[in-house]
């Protein structure tokens, strides 16, 4: 088993935010390591926590750390994107909470043979569920060159996404790209010396771009929190945690929408459209973690957390 040691991310403001009651149930929908879950489990009596995750590693970790803990946590293998099934397989309609960590943790980042790194060499996969069909490896070496381009741009925010898949489409014509070495040492070929001088790892971009595109990370994000609103009870609340600009954006809008979803015109002096608010922002802003917390973790370095209540 890989090492799954997890420092969780905002973990104290994390438990602030859900108002952890005794007897409550909550949805950790990204359980990864189990850091959030065994805290939540550490402050219930009667209720339990149910551990969400696609990854089986993380699921076999994870069941070791919560074995103090008896019934207060479940883990079920599956996306977040089933949360709505998932609960129902354990006879219930609603819970009091939600809590997702969004991304790639970091032992997933360490282990080498999964391919999300640049750092660390091994075959191009990064699915974070090995079931799943669509590999890193297939997107690099078969999807065509503007479509790589499109995604590089898209998700990677990166300026230069056509000369870089440009540059992946010369190389793969002699060779398939196989490793994830392989594939940084034909991106950094796209920047120019004066850049790397100043940004020692460009091709992180377009490895979070493609990592986002072999496990449809927005799209399943888009769809998600709308289930996730309805499976909370009036009161309950849900926390997220981003970690890039991207994600964050999703968040934020389908939160304001939820706390103001009338579509009257602005220059309409009542609301006419009937939509009432769905939900109470809780976080006006995001939060980010404090600087000690950012010296101790990388990972927290660019979290931002938002939180928000069922009315």
């Amino acid at each position: 088993m890989a090492d799954f040691s997890h420092t969780p991310v905002l973990l104290d403001k994390c438990i602030e935010l859900l108002n952890i009651s005794p007897e409550g149930v909550y949805l950790d929908g990204t359980l990864g390591g189990a850091g959030h879950s065994s805290a939540i489990a550490q402050l219930l009596g009667t209720g339990f926590v149910i551990g969400l995750d696609q990854d089986a590693q993380a699921i076999e970790a994870a069941s070791e750390r919560l074995k103090p803990y008896g019934s207060r946590a479940r883990i079920i293998k599956a996306n977040f994107k089933d949360s709505k099934s998932a609960i129902q397989s354990l006879g219930l309609s609603q819970v009091d909470g939600v809590l997702l960590d969004l991304g790639v943790s970091s032992w997933q980042l360490d282990e080498g043979s999964r391919g999300f790194s640049f750092n660390r060499d091994g075959r191009l996969d990064m699915r974070m569920d090995s079931d799943e069909s669509l590999t890193a490896h297939e997107v690099v070496n078969k999807y065509e060159e503007s479509r790589l381009a499109d995604i590089f741009f898209k998700y990677g925010e990166e300026k230069l996404s056509r000369k870089i898949a440009y540059r992946i489409a010369l190389s793969r014509a002699e060779k398939p790209l196989e490793t994830t070495y392989e594939l940084a040492q034909v991106v950094r070929g796209a920047f120019t010396k004066k850049t790397l001088a100043t940004d020692l790892h460009p091709e992180r971009r377009v490895f979070q771009a493609i990592r986002i595109e072999v496990n449809q990370e927005l799209s399943v994000l888009e769809r998600s929190l709308e289930d996730m609103l309805g499976i909370l009870k009036s009161g309950g609340r849900i926390c997220v945690i981003s970690y890039h600009s991207l994600e964050d954006r999703i968040v934020k809008t389908a939160f304001r929408r939820w706390e103001n979803p009338c579509t009257c015109p602005p220059d309409f002096p009542v609301c006419v459209c009937g939509k009432k608010p769905m939900a109470k922002v809780l976080t006006k802003k995001p939060v980010i973690p404090q600087e000690s917390e950012m010296e101790q973790n990388k990972r927290a370095r660019s979290a931002k957390l938002r939180a928000a209540e069922k009315i």
